[in-house]
């Protein structure tokens, strides 16, 4: 039975993973369903790649588009949730390498392009910078998954290139 800080560590994985999972999940609603949200965000990047002669990059058959990245916030939410319950710590670091590459282009494209931190909701108002926010917090969490398993990352000792899983 794990005691003392192996129990903490269990626990600060779970509420961690529980929290990318939640904020993956919830909106794949959004995404797959081609809210007027969604709409509305991918609409506002397609345009701005498109200034930048990349047109229908963000577009729904796009190569960066709201069903594209779903699948991958879903693939991470997976990998998180398998690793961590079936106690595979290099699923779990995989999903949370996942979950930080697309959820770092996602931080990206609310600080440069005309999306902003703050997006104009459907109805005219501002969301406050809640979906920046939620962002940050799985960026943060999904890094420190990869810290708290950063044994699993280890180089071997003899210098070998290959990473290997410690127990």
């Amino acid at each position: 039975m794990a005691t003392g800080p192996t129990r903490t560590r269990s626990a600060l994985l779970l509420v961690l993973t529980l929290y990318i999972a939640f904020v993956f999940i919830q909106s794949l609603f959004f995404k797959f369903t081609d809210s007027p949200e969604t709409q509305h965000i991918f609409g506002t990047l397609d345009a701005w790649s498109a200034s930048w002669g990349f047109p229908g990059l963000f577009a729904p058959t796009g190569l960066f588009s709201q069903y594209v990245v779903g699948s991958v916030e879903l693939l991470a939410s997976v990998l998180l949730l398998t690793g961590l319950l079936l106690g595979l710590p290099l699923l779990h670091g995989a999903g949370a390498m996942l979950s930080l590459g697309v959820i770092s282009g996602a931080i990206f494209f609310h600080l440069f392009t005309p999306l902003g931190v703050q997006v104009r909701n459907t109805d005219g108002s501002f969301d406050g910078g809640e979906l920046f926010a939620l962002a940050c917090g799985v960026w943060l969490a999904a890094a420190w998954i990869l810290w708290l398993r950063r044994s699993v990352w280890a180089l071997r000792s003899t210098g070998a290139s290959a990473f290997r899983a410690v127990p």
